[in-house]
């Protein structure tokens, strides 16, 4: 019995470490720590390079179907010059757009997709750049947002979205912005870009003062406010039927987020579910039953 007690309580614990914490190297984080100590200017430089570099995993068990029955190609998105993997799953002319997560990939919802296709809808998702499949090694929000807009033309037209993390701030930001889809479904999303840089530098376990010349920095070289892509900013003005769903146990994205942007959208409802953290719940009946019921009705 002590082996399996044992690899219960490390499940247990895994789920409650932020996806950032469990998959940086410690390497990462004792030079972090150094260059923190020299110079906070310095470490913010050095956590900026990792914030843009999404970190790969092995493909669980029950992706690979998907993966295995998709019918998959690789298309250049002209705008960023980036390459990515695309998915279809399914035959249908009802198309749903999946959007992953930051160090996610275009499989990371199968079971969401399995259930889409039991009622008659296709999907379609990516690996974004550097991501899963497709090349390349560092990348950003907008290179989500171009291939969101991208996919909209070369795949689309797509009756729903769901968006997972980063992927529902993306598709938030994009449906403002002219993404032409009936519904919306996003799944542990952030509200504030500046909250993400903090959660970052304390997965780092770098001072917070790091997190503001990390956020000072990206505003400059991108030439705006980053804030302008954060989920609620993004959510006013969105008129769809949007569906946010968050769960009170979620370790990177905290549920008072989900609060935020549904208080902003015209025609949004909350659902808040518990002791799934924020990839479970991927993949809980209860979840998928209720996204399922939303695109339906």
């Amino acid at each position: 019995m002590r082996p399996q007690i044992n690899q219960l309580f490390y499940k247990v614990e895994k789920d409650q470490i932020p996806v950032q914490a469990l998959l940086l190297p410690k390497s990462i984080l004792y030079t972090g720590k150094i260059l923190n100590w020299i110079s906070p200017f310095l470490a913010s430089r050095f956590a900026a390079r990792i914030f843009l570099t999404p970190y790969s995993y092995q493909m669980p068990d029950r992706e690979k179907k998907m993966y295995d029955q998709s019918t998959k190609e690789r298309i250049k998105i002209k705008k960023i010059n980036r390459e990515i993997m695309v998915y279809t799953y399914g035959q249908s002319d009802k198309k749903i757009l999946l959007t992953h997560g930051w160090s996610g990939s275009g499989t990371q919802l199968s079971k969401i997709a399995d259930q889409l296709l039991k009622n008659g809808y296709s999907t379609v998702s990516f690996d974004a750049p550097a991501h899963g499949k497709s090349p390349g090694k560092r990348t950003i929000l907008p290179h989500f947002l171009e291939t969101i807009y991208h996919l909209e033309k070369s795949h689309g037209p797509f009756e729903a979205a769901i968006g997972h993390s980063l992927g529902g701030m993306s598709m938030l930001r994009t449906t403002k912005h002219g993404l032409n889809i009936n519904k919306l479904v996003i799944i542990g999303t952030a509200n504030s870009i500046t909250a993400v840089t903090q959660n970052f530098v304390k997965n780092l376990q770098l001072d917070q003062k790091v997190a503001g010349l990390l956020k000072t920095y990206f505003d400059k070289r991108y030439g705006e406010d980053l804030n302008n892509y954060s989920g609620a900013v993004s959510a006013r003005g969105i008129k769809i039927p949007t569906l946010v769903i968050h769960d009170k146990n979620d370790v990177d994205v905290h549920y008072s987020a989900a609060n935020e942007i549904v208080a902003e959208l015209e025609n949004g409802t909350l659902l808040l579910t518990e002791k799934l953290g924020h990839r479970k719940i991927l993949g809980d009946k209860m979840v998928i039953s209720k996204i399922i019921e939303f695109i339906l009705e």
